[in-house]
């Protein structure tokens, strides 16, 4: 049973990443999403869920806990002073109630205390910064990926309610907000679009990002775009002590800012506040997909602190999704990098929530046949099958998923699904070891693996080679230019301009956009560590896990050295890695596995000759604790574990969860048991928790 379940939830993160990769795209780069706003952010929340519950199944593409999406060429990049974070999202009462529990843990208070919190509507629109220089306004950027937008000044200028000086502002102030299209203004838009014969948008969200991102400011300016702001980014001093008095301090400087905004002192006030604005949100002149609750006490926000992506003071409780009927046209199946395969319905194109849906997730073979990770009846035990009539639901889980079948509309012909026992593209048979998921373990053997593995080396969290797209990858490797990220390196040298076979003369290539290419992996050579290990797309080693990686080794000739040595079976190697706070056993075994097979070891042992691999350096990071490696024991009185470890790693510390020979310093509190006296067996510095606090003080 265990197995299965690993299955299950396994197979819900692979397909998860499939349907995000496709709507980040789609959703900030084409402006034109198959997915809503909410939905979008509700596929992101169940990923986040399955992340933080099963770490140790992180994936080897973990290309969801970025933020948006990669700014397009069209416009100059800009990097935020500060990271424009996501939020978190709540699509129940019980998901809020474990946010304000989480908090006041975190804060180390009493479970039954209240918790301010400030409260506005979440605007379904474009986030965008403007930030004021001695009050006036020099720069309007997207949220991009949350660390480098686009440059849109010019277009944000045209915003009327957008102000071009601030009186009496600091000398640096960063304000952040929402640019959207009122319902009312967006159905005169669409109209006046018909009359010119012009692309008519599909809902106000596309419309006002479109419109924001043009590279003509004069179409812009002919837009109905409005602007409403709600927090701060870099400023040069503290203005205000809370959102309560930042929003009326926002309004004195001219900016609009939403007039639904609540002041709740509990849980029980804000479950009241999102029942009514339920109710009424209808009657609104603009898209709203729920609520937004956040700290109020700005004190409490810096405490709080943020996790990778999104703040822990804050998060999103969206309202309950639509579902619609609709038919299955086909099954289809998907190799992925892994060669797990993935089924996807493909359906009859139906709407849901003004977004056209035409695929749904199928999971696994389990859940086609009416069963869950544990063997019980799902849709009470009936098995989906090509040709039935299906709701279609959208919501914090899987999305699209399929809530049921209607057997009333079963035709007599329809037969059960069968799943492939061969690979549908190399041909290999498939088999399930050790896991439910139905893998082609064919390697580089199989297209689709190899395909899958070089898209995303080269992605933006990776080594970011613009001009690589999954269309020109599969190109190289029918040619047979490109069998591994090696060969990438000498594209130039054996496919440039003077070659008899240059990729300028293939289809859909020219000299330009082969020279575009070239540049960008020239560009590439010089990578961080935690990129480089991320990008060797190991199982269960993502984004996350290859910068806790990087941050404890820093170098990757250590690293590399260490997990040889894990290969080999050496227990201090493992003993050490296991150490690291945030690595699981699944993360471990697989980079196991990975350095322990030959293939793996060519590729990266190649690598290095043609790149330069940085140094993990933390960013300005100077304290007493620095880069020492510490461990926390006991009950401490005046902080959670919680705060203390993100204070710690705040100070460029290393936060491990056992005493080991690395070890530099341990905090013990109250009830201190083996670390203490293993600590004090190793002579390994031991304070107090007095002395922990003096120590942060200074």
């Amino acid at each position: 049973m265990k197995n299965l379940k690993e299955k299950e939830i396994r197979d819900k993160i692979i397909i998860l990443q499939t349907e995000i990769n496709k709507a980040k795209q789609d959703y900030f780069q084409n402006d034109n999403p198959y997915l809503s706003d909410n939905e979008y952010d509700s596929l992101v929340e169940r990923y986040k869920k399955l992340i933080k519950k099963f770490p140790s199944m992180i994936p080897e593409n973990d290309k969801t806990l970025g933020i948006g999406s990669t700014v397009i060429s069209s416009f100059n990049k800009v990097e935020h002073s500060s990271p424009l974070l996501s939020l978190a999202n709540a699509f129940s009462s019980s998901d809020v109630e474990n946010f304000d529990e989480s908090i006041k843990r975190f804060l180390g208070k009493d479970l039954c205390s209240d918790i301010q919190y400030a409260v506005e509507p979440k605007i379904d629109g474009l986030s965008l910064s403007l930030r004021y220089n001695k009050g006036k306004l020099i720069l309007a950027s997207t949220r991009g990926d949350g660390k480098i937008g686009e440059d849109v000044t010019h277009n944000a200028k045209t915003i009327s309610e957008i102000p071009h000086h601030i009186s009496n502002a600091p000398d640096i102030l960063e304000v952040r907000g929402e640019v959207y299209i009122l319902k009312s203004d967006f159905i005169k838009l669409n109209q006046s679009q018909k009359m010119q014969n012009q692309k008519v948008f599909a809902n106000p969200r596309n419309a006002a990002a479109g419109s924001l991102r043009q590279l003509n400011s004069e179409i812009t300016a002919s837009r109905p775009l409005r602007f409403f702001a709600y927090s701060l980014g870099e400023i040069s001093h503290n203005l205000v002590d809370n959102q309560k008095d930042l929003i009326v301090l926002l309004q004195k400087y001219g900016f609009k800012t939403n007039e639904e905004f609540y002041f709740c002192n509990n849980l029980r006030e804000l479950m009241a506040v999102y029942e009514d604005f339920n109710q009424k949100r209808e009657k609104l002149d603009y898209d709203v997909d729920g609520l937004v609750y956040k700290v109020n006490d700005f004190s409490l926000q810096k405490r709080l602190g943020a996790r990778s992506t999104s703040p822990r003071w804050a998060i999103a409780h969206k309202f309950k999704p639509e579902e619609s009927f609709t038919k299955i046209l086909s099954i289809e199946i998907q190799v992925g990098r892994t060669g797990t395969l993935s089924p996807v319905a493909k359906l009859d194109p139906v709407e849901i929530g003004g977004v056209m849906v035409s695929s749904a997730t199928l999971h696994n073979e389990d859940f086609i046949k009416g069963f869950d990770s544990s063997g019980n009846k799902i849709r009470e035990g009936v098995d989906i099958r090509v040709g039935d009539l299906v709701s279609i639901y959208r919501a914090g889980d899987v999305i699209p998923k399929i809530k049921s079948v209607s057997l009333s509309e079963r035709g007599k012909d329809s037969t059960p699904y069968i799943f492939p026992k061969f690979c549908p593209d190399c041909g290999s048979i498939v088999r399930k070891e050790n896991e439910s998921s139905i893998r082609c373990y064919a390697g580089l053997s199989c297209k689709s693996q190899v395909i899958e593995r070089i898209k995303h080396f080269v992605s933006k969290k990776a080594f970011s080679i613009d001009g690589f797209a999954e269309k020109q990858i599969s190109q190289l490797y029918d040619l047979g230019w490109i069998q591994s990220p090696v060969d990438i390196f000498f594209l130039k040298k054996k496919h440039g301009h003077t070659s008899d076979l240059s990729i300028k003369s293939l289809d859909n290539w020219g000299e330009k956009s082969a020279d575009k290419l070239f540049i960008a992996i020239e560009k590439s050579k010089k990578i961080t560590l935690d990129k480089f290990i991320f990008s060797l797309g190991i199982r269960y080693v993502g984004e996350v896990v290859s910068s806790i990686l990087a941050k404890y080794y820093e170098e990757w000739e250590v690293f590399c050295k260490k997990m040889e040595n894990l290969s080999l079976k050496n227990n201090l190697a493992l003993e050490e890695l296991l150490n690291i706070d945030g690595i699981g056993l699944k993360s471990v075994n697989e980079l196991r596995l990975f350095f322990s097979n030959n293939e793996s070891l060519k590729i990266i042992h190649e690598l290095p000759k043609f790149i330069e691999i940085e140094k993990f350096q933390l960013k300005n990071i100077q304290s007493s604790i620095s880069n020492m490696s510490i461990v926390f024991t006991g009950t401490l009185e005046t902080m959670s574990r919680s705060e203390a470890k993100s204070i710690a790693e705040k100070m460029g510390a290393k936060v491990s969860s056992t005493i080991s020979s690395n070890t530099d310093l341990l905090i013990s509190g109250d009830s201190a048991g083996s670390k203490l006296k293993k600590a004090k067996e190793k002579d390994i510095k031991v304070i107090t928790e007095n002395e922990w606090l003096d120590l942060i003080k200074k």
